[in-house]
């Protein structure tokens, strides 16, 4: 076995010594690889002593919903899903900075109101070592509410979660990157089921017409929308682009632009000042 072989085996073994070592435990469950991945390592360690959460928010696409609760049935994980309502808090809706702490520290309260009214011991999330170069406020909510950090604690990265996913046989294990649809709306526009929605039904009608990574960005009258640059040959063809226009149009934004650098993971934190990047919430 390589040295990279052996050292990924080392990290899901200090990945299965940390999730027993949790007992009773509720994992934060979106769907994506991260979450999906570590609520299955966590049923394998810990059987029925664990419980996926997922949230029904007004920002998680209902493909998104429908395919995490699908996953964890195949795979036969204990699933609840819980509704959230950050939409009722101002803090959220004003969509600054910080809009994602908010989002989390709404998430995190349930779930520990959930944790002891059950009789569980933990609650972990899955955030993992690439996360931490990265903007995150939620990883502050996380910190005030004391979730472990299971993928954390073993080293892992992205890349090699993929990698334990694909060995376990788990089909989310390429599954594109797919941040909450509240991140695709410019900051300092509210958050509305509106906005929402708008963003929801452009990334279905992507995804019907064959892209496979994307977003669709909300800033107000225009749309920006983001393929990933192995795709954007097709995008960029002009009866595309009318199909687009369509599309967008119908949805009722003005002007409908495609972005020529492609699709990259938080661009609209691009549009922060350096001082928003580094405040924390209190």
């Amino acid at each position: 076995m390589s040295a990279v072989g052996t050292d990924l085996e080392a990290k899901s073994a200090l990945l299965q010594a940390r999730l027993r070592s949790l007992g009773r435990t509720l994992v934060a469950y979106s769907g994506g690889v991260d979450s999906a991945y570590l609520a299955w390592a966590a049923h394998q360690a810990l059987g029925d002593k664990m419980l996926a959460i997922i949230a029904d928010s007004p920002s998680l696409a209902r493909t998104q919903l429908a395919d995490a609760i699908a996953f964890a049935g195949e795979q036969q994980i204990p699933l609840e899903v819980i509704p959230t309502s950050e939409l009722e808090r101002p803090e959220y809706v004003r969509n600054d900075s910080q809009r994602c702490f908010f989002c989390k520290d709404e998430l995190f309260t349930l779930m520990e109101e959930l944790r002891q009214a059950r009789g569980f011991d933990t609650i972990a999330y899955g955030v993992n070592l690439d996360d931490q170069g990265d903007f995150r406020p939620g990883q502050k909510a996380a910190s005030d509410h004391q979730i472990v950090a299971p993928l954390l604690d073993a080293g892992l990265t992205k890349e090699e979660i993929r990698a334990l996913a694909r060995q376990a046989g788990l089909r989310i294990w390429d599954k594109p990157a797919s941040a909450c649809l509240s991140s695709r709306i410019e900051y300092g526009r509210p958050v509305t089921r509106e906005t929402l929605d708008m963003v929801e039904r452009g990334e279905d009608d992507l995804r019907a017409l064959g892209f496979r990574q994307f977003r669709v960005r909300h800033h107000g009258e225009i749309v920006r929308i983001e393929i990933a640059r192995e795709e954007l040959e097709r995008a960029l063809d002009p009866a595309m682009a009318a199909e687009f226009t369509r599309i967008f149009k119908g949805l009722g934004f003005k002007f409908v632009t495609l972005d020529l650098e492609g699709f990259r993971s938080g661009s609209m934190n691009a549009l922060l000042p350096a001082e928003d990047l580094f405040r924390r919430t209190g």
